[in-house]
């Protein structure tokens, strides 16, 4: 699954992960997660994401 990296604060979203704090299970791709999930660093919203080329 690809990683999404925040252009503001540059965390970067790992599906592999999840966000345990926010209550995102590992496995959950970017695109299924909610639509007002935003960064836990800054706080901005799924718009401010781009997908991390590796």
């Amino acid at each position: 699954m690809k990683k999404y990296r925040c252009t503001v604060c540059d965390w970067v979203y790992d599906p592999e992960v999840g966000d345990p704090d926010a209550g995102i299970e590992p496995g959950t791709a970017f695109e299924d997660l909610p639509e007002d999930f935003v960064c836990p660093l800054c706080g901005v919203g799924k718009d401010d994401f781009e997908v991390v080329e590796e």
